[in-house]
């Protein structure tokens, strides 16, 4: 990896209107001026450096002593009361996790120690800005928290849906949630980014540019959390019985495949249900489908990291799964919801600190930072050091140690001794040979520092291998988000700064960008630390759509339902979706139902006005004849057929409903393979396998994109 400059190196650089230091691993300092008051901590000490933590040599773990980043974390951690500070709505759910094979000889991690063997698991997903009530569908990062029970304590591991994130320093996380939650003079928006303080912040911060590509995306607007991926983000070790230890990344895959929806969807589903993510997740285990994901591993040795193009501790950058594989390694199952919402998945306390041997850390700063972090968090939120005897945070396996006394203490001890050594013969003991220890990693360079490595500072080559790595119609949704979430900013030069960051990222993305904003003219593109690499091969592991599902299982069919509906019809979508594994609602001008040509009542879920087709991954139209005229006098029956087509859904339709069709917008001309008439019961099958790629893409060239 490239070599480390001298820590006082920096040199002025101009972002338009913004005169800056740029430190050597390309982070950007602004600097207290004449006329500027200096940065102090809470006790008056002027501070020197805000954009690093203080390290052991410039690749080394973070300090202990760094009274700056203890004094700015411990105050963060500390805002919000009794909700988190980030992740706040959240969703959890009980299951395990199952081992495909004995990995013992990589790791000595209790879960992975033999063949199915079983670890119980409760996991929880979530957003990250917006606050308890907020909706689920808000375009955001998606926390994929897991924690196992192992026989040798519980193994936290707290990701995300994305697997990079915004920052590389943890003594940036506040200043990012700072950025992104609600304005502080107004306190709106609520779980938007799109206002001016989320995009100064970023336009500052190059460094976010590859995490802005994937949060523009598709990713962070999923169809539930049963459809998307979960990233460890960091990249940790993982340390056998003899002590040899192997990098490794994370990932789960969902079994289902991925999914996401498109924008306009999203804000229609907002208004719809704002607990859609909660409520499928809780319908799919209640109905017994449980969800699942394979857990996934990229392992890589010293000799990979030193070679590798990209830092291996910086958390902005990922390891393509085509340079190095995902080793998928067992499977985790979700098979039970919880009983008390609030004493489970709101008091489960996750903290980053938790391993267990045969896992370590590495000393990528953004994980230093977390690990220091979180305990504290937890103090705050839950009141007690005692929070571990709460009982979904409780290990499964005996618990011995001398820590007594303090608020809500449920542990009786007993005995003389509460403290060791002692001559009492009481109390538990070390276990040198089993225990946890931390690898021993030689440090070559023991000078404190607080820098950014020269090795973290190329902030745009990968965002650029994300954008060229999705098909055009996602390419279309990322300029499309980016230039909806920059119009909503007010100030015209953050907008500028953006798109002079775009030019380093792909020069089309920030043209088409620029359009949306109505830029007059092409700023210059923003100083770069490290020139932008234009070699970087596309990955399509990165694209949802090149990934999708083989089947439409665990996928919802909306069935627009009236009276005089052809039962032929109807009975043979319900066996098609019911044999591949997909669920039926009915959607009716009334709850009661619609009564089918043969005399069938068919009760409703869901009032046409009550039941859009947002709600739906697919969507049918079986009516009568005779409801054409008052169907088509509904707008929301309109609404259900127009926004199905608007969002590229595949659409069935009876015979009967071509007129109501024509109603809705999609006449002939408009009808494309996506638009299927079901003439005949064999028809039922044809649609559900056609429904298996989720979307009809090709109509994204002939409507304006949503």
């Amino acid at each position: 990896m490239p070599s480390t400059t001298d820590p006082q190196a920096r040199k002025t650089v101009t972002i338009h209107d913004q005169t800056l230091e740029r430190g050597p691993g390309g982070e950007l300092h602004q600097t207290a001026g004449a006329d500027t008051p200096a940065l102090t901590t809470s006790q008056g000490m002027p501070v020197a450096d805000d954009q690093s933590s203080l390290k052991v040599g410039p690749r080394g773990p973070t300090l202990l002593e760094d009274v700056h980043l203890r004094d700015k974390i411990f105050h963060f951690d500390h805002e919000r009361i009794p909700e988190r500070v980030v992740h706040a709505r959240g969703m959890g759910a009980h299951g395990f996790f199952e081992a495909y094979s004995s990995l013992a000889d990589i790791t000595m991690a209790d879960p992975f120690q033999e063949a199915g063997r079983r670890t119980e698991a409760f996991v929880r997903f979530s957003t990250v800005a917006g606050n308890k009530g907020s909706s689920d569908l808000a375009r955001d990062v998606r926390g994929f928290a897991v924690k196992l029970y192992t026989q040798a304590g519980n193994w936290d591991l707290v990701g995300n849906n994305i697997p990079v994130f915004f920052i590389q320093d943890a003594i940036k996380f506040p200043d990012l949630i700072h950025a992104a939650k609600q304005e502080p003079d107004r306190g709106f928006p609520q779980a938007q980014t799109a206002h001016d303080n989320f995009w100064d912040f970023i336009s500052l911060t190059p460094e976010s540019l590859h995490m802005i590509m994937w949060i523009m995306s598709d990713r962070a607007i999923p169809r539930s959390f049963r459809f998307m991926e979960g990233f460890g983000v960091h990249t940790f070790r993982l340390v056998n019985a003899d002590g040899k230890s192997t990098f490794v990344k994370f990932h789960w895959k969902p079994k289902l495949g991925m999914q996401s929806v498109v924008w306009n969807e999203a804000l229609k589903i907002s208004g719809a249900d704002p607990d859609f993510h909660r409520r499928d997740l809780w319908d799919a285990i209640q109905s017994g489908d449980f969800p699942e994901w394979e857990l996934g591993m990229q392992l890589f040795d010293e000799s990979f990291a030193e070679a590798f193009d990209f830092d291996v501790l910086d958390a902005t950058k990922i390891i393509p799964e085509e340079v190095v594989p995902v080793r998928r390694v067992g499977r985790l199952v979700l098979d039970r919801v919880v009983d008390n919402f609030f004493a489970e998945t709101e008091q489960v306390a996750f903290c980053t600190q938790n391993i267990v041997p045969g896992i370590d850390f590495t000393n990528d700063p953004l994980l230093q930072g977390r690990n220091f972090s979180y305990l504290d968090t937890q103090l705050k939120r839950l009141g007690s050091p005692n929070f571990t005897e709460i009982p979904v945070n409780r290990p499964r396996c005996p618990m011995h140690n001398f820590q007594q006394d303090g608020h809500m203490r449920m542990a009786v001890n007993k005995g003389r001794a509460n403290y060791q050594p002692n001559s009492w013969g009481e109390g538990p003991r070390e276990t040198p040979n089993s225990g946890f220890s931390s690898l021993p990693v030689a440090e070559t360079e023991p000078t404190k520092l607080r820098i950014r490595p020269e090795s973290f500072a190329d902030h745009y080559s990968q965002a650029r291998q994300f954008f060229i790595s999705q098909t055009p119609e996602e390419q279309t949704h990322i300029a499309s988000a980016l230039a909806f979430e920059l119009s909503k900013v007010e100030r015209a030069d953050i907008r500028v700064r953006m798109v002079a960051h775009l030019l380093n990222v792909h020069e089309d993305l920030a043209e088409r960008v620029a359009k949306g904003l109505g830029l007059k003219s092409m700023p210059d593109p923003a100083p770069a630390a490290k020139p932008t690499r234009m070699d970087l091969q596309p990955s399509p592991a990165l694209s949802i759509i090149l990934n999708g599902p083989g089947s439409f299982k665990g996928r919802k069919l909306g069935v627009l339902l009236a009276d005089g509906a052809d039962a032929t019809l109807f009975n043979a979508l319900t066996r098609a979706a019911g044999a591949e594994g997909a669920m039926v609602e009915v959607v009716a001008p009334e709850i009661g139902g619609a009564t089918l040509d043969d005399g069938t009542l068919v009760p409703a879920k869901q009032k046409t006005d009550g039941g859009p087709s947002v709600l739906y991954d697919a969507v049918a139209v079986l009516i009568g004849a005779d409801m054409v005229k008052s169907l088509a006098r509904d707008p929301s029956v309109l609404d259900f057929i127009g926004d199905a087509f608007a969002h590229r859904k595949f659409l069935a339709y009876a015979p009967a409903a071509d007129g109501l069709l024509d109603a809705a917008g999609v006449d002939k001309a408009k009808r494309d393979d996506g638009i299927v008439a079901l003439s005949a019961a064999a028809d039922a099958d044809d649609f559900i396998a056609t429904c298996r790629k989720l979307r009809f893409w090709p109509r994204e060239q002939s409507i304006k994109p949503v």
